[in-house]
């Protein structure tokens, strides 16, 4: 849905007034399991991608909070680290979102992921999985840095004492999502449009391809003025808040967990 309310020159069968509308259309029109379209390759690229992402949140937070608040919470340490963090993910998962993306969009020419890859590689080259990356650590730097923070101010309020409380991460995950998907949006806009290369935006640029996150805002702009980078807003925040608030329940789970048979098995010898 997100993909798809992004679309800066929708075709007239794809413009949707909110995000239910769209979901029934899509679902009437175009069959119960199109909004799932581009499932399997972010399931296939979310896995490496959020080991190395919370491997490396969970070292650095713990090192600069000694440097900086030493036996503290430092939100800087924080924000940080996730900022760093997001360098490893976004690498990973960068040409699963190019080929989720293209799979998503209205009249998509390609019913499997290998027929996109292939027809990207062929068509465009290996560096159009690529081609949003700058753009995407340009909107997901800011994002992690307040959703880190975020998440963790929340914790504070809600779980001071840090122990394991499912419902305090629910909450502080879902919270944290929104607030950083909505203050990051326009940067989104621009890396969907570097994804898709949307046939009818490419007429109002000269340059053929899109390329690069000013010749992205640029074009943006041309075609549907500021309201333009805040399409799919409401969308955007809506797929967060759950994003978010799972990924925080699971990882905090499995953190305790493991956590927890270490302790046993210190305590046992």
């Amino acid at each position: 849905l997100q993909t798809r309310m992004q679309s800066l020159r929708p075709e007239p069968a794809a413009r949707y007034r909110n995000v239910l509308e769209a979901l029934w259309r899509i679902a009437r029109t175009e069959g119960v399991w199109r909004p799932m379209r581009g499932l399997n390759i972010t399931a296939t690229g979310a896995g490496p991608a959020h080991a190395l992402y919370f491997a490396c949140y969970e070292k650095l937070k713990k090192t600069l909070s000694n440097v900086i608040h030493a036996g503290g919470n430092s939100h800087v340490a924080n924000g940080a680290a996730g900022c760093v963090a997001t360098l490893l993910h976004d690498a990973a998962m960068n040409p699963a979102e190019v080929v989720k993306q293209r799979m998503q969009m209205y009249n998509s020419p390609y019913q499997r992921v290998m027929d996109c890859v292939r027809a990207v590689w062929r068509n465009e080259g290996a560096g159009a999985f690529y081609r949003s990356y700058t753009t995407q650590l340009t909107m997901n730097i800011p994002f992690q840095a307040i959703h880190f923070m975020t998440y963790e101010f929340l914790q504070e309020q809600l779980n001071p004492h840090r122990q394991y409380n499912p419902g305090s991460h629910v909450v502080s995950g879902a919270c944290a999502g929104a607030v950083a998907a909505a203050a990051t949006t326009p940067l989104d806009v621009c890396k969907t449009l570097l994804n898709t290369q949307e046939s009818l935006a490419l007429s109002s640029n000269i340059s053929g391809h899109i390329t690069g996150m000013a010749n992205a805002f640029r074009t943006v702009y041309q075609v549907g003025g500021v309201t333009a980078y805040f399409r799919g807003v409401q969308a955007r925040v809506i797929y967060q808040m759950p994003s978010t608030a799972i990924a925080w329940s699971v990882y905090e789970f499995f953190k305790y967990i493991l956590t927890k048979r270490q302790e046993e098995r210190r305590a046992g010898k």
